[in-house]
């Protein structure tokens, strides 16, 4: 490994240009993206709750007196019966999430010498320095405020709010307002969405030191100060928002710019600094701002920045909810893909590094999404079909749980395993804590009920039959989107019910559990790949994004090397087959967690290559959808930290896997921090020469089975007492 540390944040020599490049701040509520330039600095506030109302109607379509009669025409071989499974509503995006304004300073033009911007990952602070003048900024997770500090020597700006950014709709109703304080000034700026009576307004309080503030409408002028602190927070209500009020709680809070830096670092850097990754890069390209390194793709000081920054952003956007489609961060009204939270694949992968990069502040965003959206679970389980329990919907705007973002050609409706999908994170945070959450423990046994009102089927084999079922969002070669068992409604019925049973023992567990062991095994296809499609006549259409077939690979353990040999050469072969279609980011990472699982350290590398070689990532490191930077979303930027950490340490409740898929590119680092499933903190280096070196810090005693190039073998791990493993790689 290299003598220098890894770099913990990333720095540009030019403000950005474009809002994607703008550094990111950002507190799990308020987002901030920030421009840096000295002489007309912007900032975009963002807030997790800003969706605009557009018409939908957002009820399930209540369809369960229809589902016998689908269920018939499917088992009779009717393989586009499900076509016509809707109540004719045409396809209805989620309310969009969309920027609230940007904060303005403009100053008079002046050079600008040794320009500099920075974002330090382990405070959240954003920075741009020239020529004597200093901008810093943070979104407070103590006092969840977005703080912003200029410092100069007789500092003269012109400060307002503006709404006017990229795809704002023509009719909002917009409502300025300035008023002079002892203090400084208070901004005010209303923005009422067309033919509604719910608006967003952002209040900023202006804390001037020296100098004078005249009244500028929309805003104020600062003249000769040292320095101008901002406070700036918006509100999604309906009616009007009393902003004077608003103002006083600004006032309330601290007055200086270190006191209340001190009080959110408390909080942000203790979870930022808990994981870190070194994969011994060298120092020159360490160096490197982001913008010069991402040209420098099969250098490790890449995917050791991307690792720190995906952790960042990650926990910067996890707070209210988790990361939507763009983490908490846009800046244009016209979002792609309305910027949702989009459950049937995206979601979890974005949050999959959580348990084991040690980010419980994330699971617990996760987990406020879904026990808030629960009655709209229920709504959606009796609505569609007929039963007790929950059914998740695909896609959400956060306000809405209700799945009503469906048609013909994504029969989104017809998803079961979402709930299953969406609740692994919890189970495995909850493994990770060594407790069980009582309320993790209500929502699976809803998801028990669920399938034993739904599972009322079965084969000629006496199997149930999962139907309808949807992999999404494929479909069979030779069939309709809505079908019959999808191997991911498969693997997520068996995993629900054996995860409720297992956490509530007693008649309810052998009731599931028996439910469970009727469940048809998985299939394997003529081209010898594990079939999406358990169901005989099915053909696979392997050209696709999605990996949701091998579900029970990655993130379950249901398919592994070590216990379903068998199984796993066809999800291997599975794997080699699937194509990347439209060279999303989310398809190719999704890639690489599963090849992780399977010990393909060559297939991790070749995932990873198409990402990083792919040009997926702004100066900002925030990441895009499509190559060439195509669409912000934050999918790669999150989730890369997953799969490093996947090629390295995998676990499970009673098995610790060491450097299963390290790529060649890598042959030396490590790994500080992370979490496993069975309770234990670990460090691992491992060197060119080949020796490994691991300790574990268990919080409870257990015995697990280590897994390593060289085969297994059985550690007793006893609670408060560090063990130390000492390997060979190779």
């Amino acid at each position: 490994m290299s003598t220098t540390a890894p770099v913990h944040g990333t720095w540009e020599r030019r403000p950005a240009a474009r809002w994607e490049d703008a550094f990111l701040s950002g507190n799990g509520h308020h987002g901030a993206l920030v421009f840096g330039d000295p002489n007309s600095e912007r900032v975009i506030v963002t807030h997790h709750t800003l969706v605009r109302p557009n018409g939908r109607d957002p009820r399930p379509p209540q369809l369960a007196g229809d589902l016998p009669a689908l269920q018939d025409r499917l088992l009779a071989g009717d393989r586009t019966a499900a076509e016509s499974f809707t109540d004719g509503r045409p396809l209805q995006w989620v309310q969009p999430f969309h920027p609230a304004f940007q904060v303005r300073l403009c100053r008079p033009p002046a050079d600008c010498p040794d320009y500099r911007r920075d974002v330090d990952f382990a405070t959240g602070v954003v920075s741009a320095a020239c020529a004597g003048w200093t901008g810093r900024l943070f979104v407070s997770r103590a006092d969840d405020v977005i703080v912003h500090h200029v410092t100069g020597p007789g500092l003269t700006l012109d400060i307002d709010l503006d709404h006017r950014l990229p795809g704002a709709p023509l009719g909002l109703g917009v409502g300025h307002g300035a008023v002079l304080t002892p203090e400084g000034a208070l901004l005010s700026l209303r923005a009422r969405y067309p033919e509604s009576d719910r608006a967003c307004t952002g209040v900023t309080q202006v804390i001037v030191t020296g100098g004078t503030t005249t009244l500028v409408p929309p805003g104020v002028r600062v003249e000769g100060a040292r320095s101008v602190l901002l406070l700036t927070r918006v509100r999604r209500h309906t009616g009007e928002l009393d902003v004077v009020a608003e103002g006083r709680a600004l006032r309330d809070l601290p007055p200086e710019y270190d006191e209340l830096l001190d009080r959110h670092t408390a909080l942000h850097r203790t979870a930022y600094e808990r994981v870190t990754l070194d994969l011994g890069a060298d120092p020159a390209e360490r160096a490197l701002p982001g913008s010069e390194l991402l040209t420098r793709p099969r250098g490790a000081a890449l995917p050791e920045r991307l690792f720190a920054a995906g952790r960042y952003h990650l926990l910067s956007a996890s707070g209210l909810f988790p990361p939507r489609l763009t983490g908490l961060w846009t800046g244009d009204w016209n979002t792609a893909w309305s910027g949702a939270f989009t459950n049937d694949a995206n979601l979890n992968l974005q949050t999959a590094c959580a348990a084991a990069a040690a980010l419980p502040e994330v699971t617990e965003a996760h987990a406020r999404l879904i026990r808030r959206q629960l009655p709209d679970w229920r709504d959606n389980a009796r609505a569609v079909f007929g039963t007790r329990g929950v059914v998740a919907p695909a896609h959400t705007d956060g306000e809405s749980g209700h799945a009503y973002h469906y048609s013909r050609e994504y029969p989104l409706h017809l998803w079961t395993a979402g709930a299953d999908w969406l609740l692994k994170p919890l189970v495995d945070h909850d493994e990770t804590q060594g407790t069980r959450d009582p309320r993790t423990a209500a929502t699976l046994a809803e998801v028990a009920l669920f399938y034993e009102d739904f599972l009322t089927r079965t084969d000629e084999h006496g199997h149930l039959v999962l139907v309808p079922s949807y992999s999404p969002e494929n479909r069979p070669a030779n069939a309709s989107w809505g079908t019959l068992n999808a191997v991911m409604d498969l693997s997520a019925a068996r995993h629900a019910l054996r995860t409720a049973a297992a956490y509530h023992p007693g008649p309810d567990a052998d009731r599931w559990n028996a439910l469970a062991d009727r469940l048809p095994p998985h299939r394997v296809n003529e081209d010898g790949a594990l079939a999406e499609w358990a169901w005989p006549g099915l053909e696979d259409s392997y050209d696709h994004r999605h990996l949701s077939h091998l579900y029970g690979v990655w993130p379950l353990d249901e398919i592994t090397p070590y216990d379903t040999p068998d199984l796993a050469a066809a999800a291997h072969r599975a794997l080699e087959l699937r194509g990347a279609e439209n060279d999303s980011a989310h398809g190719h990472l999704h890639h690489a967690l599963v090849a992780a699982r399977l010990r393909d350290a060559d297939r991790v590398a070749h995932a990873l290559g198409r990402v990083l070689d792919g040009d997926f990532f702004h100066a900002s490191l925030m990441s895009a959808h499509y190559p060439k930077r195509d669409v912000y979303n934050a999918d790669a930027a999150h989730t890369l930290p997953a799969v490093l950490i996947e090629m390295l340490v995998q676990s499970t409740p009673d098995r610790l896997v060491l450097l299963p898929a390290l790529p060649e590119a890598y042959p030396g680092g490590a790994l500080h921090g992370v979490r496993t499933r069975f309770g234990a903190e670990l460090d691992l280096t491992w060197s060119r020469d080949g020796a490994v070196t691991a300790v574990l810090r268990p919080s409870r005693t257990v015995r697990v089975e280590l897994r390593t190039s060289s085969g297994a073998e059985s550690l007793h791990l006893v609670a408060g007492e560090d063990h130390v493993l000492t390997l060979r790689a190779w």
